[in-house]
């Protein structure tokens, strides 16, 4: 998916989930039951298809700037099947980070006003050596598993040719801190993030190990 081609709206209806932080390139199934969120669904099918998810840091009372993480993702919904009883079982795509810059009061559901956040690496000289680095951390994370289980990973790093996509990759497969996914998620420095990822990796080795 080319992200310089996407045209986001300005604003759009967000789902708050707690300890929940969905990255770029990645999928997330979700149930939607609540009332307010099955209209929000609606809308969106109706629509562009485009709804964010926002982490939700503590209750749902007073301004959601004050609740809701400052940064989360615009999804695209990729499949939605609607149950007999209104609920529904939907894949949600992550497209984006986004800024919730303002949040609205006019909709039955929660709903923000959205700014791209855009990722940068640099040098642009080492991506591929950074690549290299994080695919390397991966692969002795996951050595004790069966090769079944390093095989369809190792396809999955294989998609990605790209430092930024290959973090983002990682972090939504391998990141099980919801507080670390979600720094990660504020990070617009792709090469912040690396070190971050290499010493989760490192760590969750030696849980395998143990």
């Amino acid at each position: 998916m080319d992200m310089a081609a996407i045209d986001l709206p300005e604003r759009c209806g967000v789902m708050l989930l707690p300890d929940c932080t969905l990255f770029p390139h990645g999928g997330l199934p979700l149930f939607v039951f609540e009332p307010r969120y099955r209209k929000m669904l609606a809308e969106a099918l109706e629509g562009d298809c485009f709804f964010g998810v926002g982490r939700l840091l503590g209750d749902e009372s007073g301004d959601p700037a004050e609740y809701v993480a400052r940064v989360g993702t615009v999804g695209l919904v990729r499949a939605s099947r609607e149950q007999d009883d209104g609920t529904s079982q939907l894949l949600i795509h992550g497209v984006m980070r986004v800024r919730f810059t303002e949040w609205h009061d006019d909709r039955d559901y929660p709903c923000a006003s959205i700014e791209p956040v855009i990722s940068q690496f640099a040098p642009e000289s080492q991506a591929e050596a950074a690549i290299k680095t994080l695919r390397g951390a991966v692969e002795d994370a996951i050595r004790p598993l069966p090769e079944e289980v390093q095989a369809g990973i190792t396809a999955l790093l294989d998609r990605a040719d790209d430092v930024g996509l290959m973090t983002d990759l990682i972090s939504q497969q391998f990141i099980h801190e919801a507080n670390l996914r979600q720094r990660l998620l504020e990070m617009d420095s792709i090469g912040d993030r690396i070190p971050l990822i290499c010493d989760f990796l490192a760590r969750a080795q030696l849980a395998l190990e143990d």
